[in-house]
């Protein structure tokens, strides 16, 4: 195990059925070739005979080559670096055939019968095997060494502890996987020999992915494969690892060689899941269930870094492939359900929204309009207010008064310029000084415009900001930080970024379409520094906060999963590989963690406002901390880095 992560293997190895010599050499074969990173590895059920063997498992011929095939494994795996390896082979014990699962490390550790047989459509297990003994015994091996023989049993490799169950046991009500994850596995294995059919594997994936996060737990199965008889039945070979809901690998089935399929599973992310999750441990007290600990040894830490066998997405709040419309879809009704109660509640048929021309307003002013067409509101009652200032470039004001009309909202067009100039004075400022007092200045001053305009209107302001500005406190104190209802303060940037070319691609028509795909590549500002001498935009946020990209994951992983500083920072430098090296996501993880704390005081007081995914940061629920504490434990380990 390498920084929290441990790795595991479900393999798929050749077989013949009844070959005992043929089965027991093509698993040691695969177990000597496995990377030697690789903590557990798990093979299919009854592999060492083969699952097909029928009335033949009755027969001592077969039975009486099994313990010295177990041997034989016991010795490919003695040396101090193997792995641990869970088999399957059918056992003899106090006159009944059990259908087991082996762990070998050097030697026979455990032994955990099938506990629920079944005998149903194609498979009439119960002719030759009985259910696991409702006690845990001990199984005599021909040597005359005793080995624990029973389901309540958990293996432990380097603290991981590890619960076994067999095919059919995960299909019944209550699978033994629930009861061990309950006693504090970490791991479940599946030794499966399931054969295919049309709409089973689909099936098979969600009843494993499922599992991992009723459990949340890692899941690893392995299946029966090519080989096994065709009599009735053909076996794929599945071999699959999920964790916590989520598939990490499969294998490429139907095919006729051995097959592997390993990742890296998160301990840790799995530990503060429990952790976080009390219900977990609720639900672990009122079922508490004893179980025999075996520890299986320590296997030694790679002395460098060997890598990580999972994928890191850059972008852990954007959904990816044939699901992201219905994710984006489904974002946006969330985000449309909460601001169609709040204004039914409110009574009221006017909102106004501060237009920008920027990604924010962009999406909460299409959020509105989709609010107010719900609710057979007329779109005119949506007040879009576009407020130039000092440093208000000609492409976001044509965007924003473009995309107001697009959408058939009411306009104003309020200058801040000549107000703001009478605010420096009042308070004897020098205009030529853009610092902080001059860019918040102005923020605050759009805001006191949008309160009046509600009050005039009898509305209420729609508030901007999103998820990634608050982690970071980028927003003026009582200026665009504050609002009647943010509709976005559950969105990240970087998902802000794709809804609105959601709403591009799929909702809006072509004249609006156009519109929304240019606010999409205008670069993020707050537009409170004057333009460039070309009249382009010359401050930029990125530039000053660092990019929304790397904000955005180091935002996910402290507040997803509570990482450390420096696990978040190997996690970045995997994920943006070939964009942004160590010295640059270094700097940016520190002025992270600097923000993050020093800003709490600004979510402290937020706005009401949907939570949309498992991140958020409302000082009502999700995320409490006190305005004064210390980042000291943070920046310490960013230094180190």
């Amino acid at each position: 195990m390498f920084d929290g992560y441990f790795r595991v293997a479900a393999a798929v190895p050749s077989v013949q059925p009844a070959d005992v010599v043929y089965n027991t050499a093509s698993i040691i074969e695969m177990i000597k070739g496995l990377d030697p990173g690789i903590d557990l590895v798990v093979f299919p059920e009854l592999c060492v005979t083969g699952y097909t063997c029928g009335d033949l498992f009755h027969n001592h011929t077969l039975l009486d080559a099994v313990p010295d095939a177990l041997g034989r494994i016991c010795e490919a795996t003695s040396a101090p670096g193997s792995p641990l390896v869970i088999i399957g082979a059918p056992l003899r014990h106090n006159g009944a055939l059990y259908n087991c699962a082996v762990a070998v490390r050097g030697r026979l550790l455990a032994i955990v019968p099938k506990t629920y047989v079944p005998n149903y459509n194609e498979f009439y297990e119960k002719r030759w095997w009985a259910s696991a003994p409702d006690t845990q015994e001990l199984w005599m091996a021909p040597d005359g060494s005793s080995v624990p023989l029973g389901t309540h049993t958990l293996l432990e490799v380097s603290g991981v502890r590890i619960g076994i169950e067999i095919c059919e046991d995960l299909w019944t009500p209550a699978p033994p996987s629930t009861f061990a994850a309950m006693a504090g596995a970490q791991v479940i294995v599946n030794l499966s020999a399931s054969d295919d059919l049309i709409g089973k594997y689909a099936y098979i994936n969600k009843l494993i992915s499922q599992q991992s996060a009723r459990c949340i737990c890692a899941y690893v199965y392995a299946s029966a494969g090519y080989g096994e008889s065709s009599t009735d039945l053909v076996f794929d070979g599945k071999a699959i690892v999920a964790e916590n809901g989520s598939v990490l690998a499969v294998n490429h089935r139907w095919q006729r060689g051995p097959q592997l399929s390993a990742a890296d599973i998160d301990i840790n992310m799995l530990e503060r899941g429990r952790m976080h999750l009390s219900s977990f441990a609720d639900c672990s007290r009122r079922h508490n269930s004893q179980y025999e600990i075996i520890d299986c040894g320590k296997r030694p830490s790679p002395v460098k870094d060997p890598g990580l066998l999972r994928r890191v997405s850059p972008l852990p709040f954007v959904p990816s492939g044939d699901e992201m419309s219905s994710r984006c879809e489904e974002i946006i009704n969330i985000q449309v359900a909460g601001l169609c109660r709040r204004l039914e509640f409110t009574r009221c048929c006017n909102l106004v929204v501060g237009i920008s021309g920027g990604l924010d307003s962009t999406l909460a002013l299409l959020v509105a309009v989709r609010a107010f067409d719900s609710l057979g509101l007329d779109r005119k009652g949506i007040c879009g207010v576009t407020m130039p200032g000092f440093g208000t470039t000609d492409r976001t004001h044509d965007n924003a008064v473009a995309l107001m009309e697009a959408l058939g909202i009411s306009t104003r067009e309020i200058s801040i310029v000549p107000s703001v100039s009478q605010h420096f004075a009042d308070i004897g400022h020098d205009p030529d000084v853009h610092d902080v007092t001059y860019e918040n200045s102005q923020a605050r001053e759009r805001t006191q415009i949008l309160m009046d305009i509600a009050n005039q209107l009898g509305g209420m302001v729609l508030g901007t900001g999103d998820l990634s500005e608050l982690a970071l406190g980028w927003a003026t104190y009582n200026g665009d930080h504050m609002s009647m209802y943010g509709v976005n303060a559950g969105v990240p940037k970087t998902l802000v970024r794709h809804l609105t070319r959601y709403f591009a691609t799929e909702v809006v028509d072509e004249k609006c379409r156009a519109t929304l795909l240019d606010i999409i590549d205008t670069p993020i500002s707050p537009e409170l520094i004057p333009a460039a001498a070309d009249g382009t935009i010359k401050q930029k946020t990125e530039d000053l906060v660092g990019p929304y990209e790397l904000h955005d994951f180091f935002l996910y992983y402290t507040l997803r999963y509570g990482f450390t500083p420096r696990r978040i920072f190997r996690l970045a430098v995997i994920a943006f590989e070939g964009t942004y090296d160590r010295t640059v996501i270094k700097h940016w993880i520190t002025v992270f963690f600097r923000r993050f704390f020093a800003q709490q005081f600004k979510r402290s007081c937020l706005p009401d406002g949907p939570k949309v995914g498992s991140v958020c940061l409302s000082p009502r629920g999700d995320w409490r901390m006190p305005s004064d504490a210390s980042a000291a434990l943070w920046l310490s380990q960013c230094e180190q880095l």
